[in-house]
């Protein structure tokens, strides 16, 4: 029986200008290896906790102390609780709260001569770890234009003279689902 694919996309919420990817995964996929897919297609580094919101049940790595009511992650197959059209968040960094709009656009059967999971499209680099989430990014992103702004050189050292917020290349976002995930 072919196997049955996932085209999501996944947009950063409050975030302007919108940073989005568009990811093909295999449905039978849980959710632990969706948020592996969303770390390394969005580009975190998976530092910070996470959840994930599906028609108002919660899912995540339980936590052992009880603090969170979480639905193990490891439990649940897209394909079970998800269908073409299916809309529902991802939160990643509870401090920082980086909320990803994820919708399941199409539901295709997988193509045998492709390697799965894969990166087809996205626009603009992901904000960086810890810079304060949404708000923090704007910050970020207002210093960086203005060469004149009293903080740019310190947050420029910050996030790298590499760090160009327009840019994305989603070949470079396959290789790493396809090493990671």
């Amino acid at each position: 029986m072919p196997r049955q694919i996932f085209q999501l996309k996944m947009s950063l919420a409050g975030v302007r200008p919108p940073v989005w990817r568009r990811v093909l995964v295999p449905a039978g996929y849980t959710l632990d290896r969706l948020h592996r897919v969303a770390q390394h297609a969005m580009g975190w580094r998976d530092c910070h906790l996470h959840s994930f919101e599906i028609d108002a049940v919660a899912y995540g790595e339980p936590d052992p102390d009880g603090g969170l009511a979480l639905h193990d992650e490891l439990d649940v197959r897209l394909d079970a609780v998800l269908g073409k059209g299916s809309r529902f968040s991802y939160t990643y960094d509870f401090g920082d709260w980086w909320e990803h709009d994820l919708v399941v656009e199409d539901a295709l059967t997988a193509d045998q001569d492709e390697r799965y999971p894969v990166c087809v499209d996205g626009q603009r680099a992901c904000p960086p770890e810890s810079i304060g989430g949404p708000s923090g990014y704007q910050a970020l992103l207002a210093a960086l234009a203005d060469p004149t702004h009293p903080e740019r050189a310190v947050l420029r050292g910050w996030v790298g003279e590499g760090f160009d917020p327009t840019f994305f290349d989603p070949t470079v976002a396959t290789t790493l689902l396809r090493r990671f995930c």
